[in-house]
């Protein structure tokens, strides 16, 4: 079982970011969303920063724009996250340049799709 957050999780159904959050919940991992405008989504507790969060998280998967990464990832280096997953649209040079300098393993691909199911199946 992995601990997750999912940074820029949604309430909107639709969104990569709430179906996420539904994927890595029903594969049995313990899931932390992350919203600063939320307080609660698929029936669990938001966090406004994964600093907020109070147990150890093992990666943490990235719906938001490279431009808001790279203010966040600073916050997951601080955390102690060693892994990142980019969702396609989050990714950049300088963001995976940054996690490189962090010491943060980044990987570029959909972490729905990682997570044993399809963006579709939603």
């Amino acid at each position: 079982m992995t601990a997750i957050a999912i940074i820029g999780a949604s309430n909107r159904r639709h969104k990569y970011g709430n179906m996420a959050v539904r994927a890595f919940k029903e594969r049995g991992d313990t899931v932390f969303p992350i919203n600063p405008h939320e307080s609660q989504i698929e029936g669990l507790p938001v966090y406004k920063s994964v600093l907020d969060i109070p147990d150890a998280v093992d990666v943490a998967s990235f719906y938001v724009s490279p431009s808001v990464g790279l203010t966040l990832i600073e916050e997951v280096a601080q955390k102690g996250i060693k892994r990142v997953l980019l969702n396609p649209g989050a990714q950049s040079d300088q963001l995976l340049h940054r996690c490189e300098e962090l010491g943060i393993d980044a990987t570029v691909a959909c972490s729905i799709i990682l997570a044993g199911r399809s963006p579709s199946e939603f």
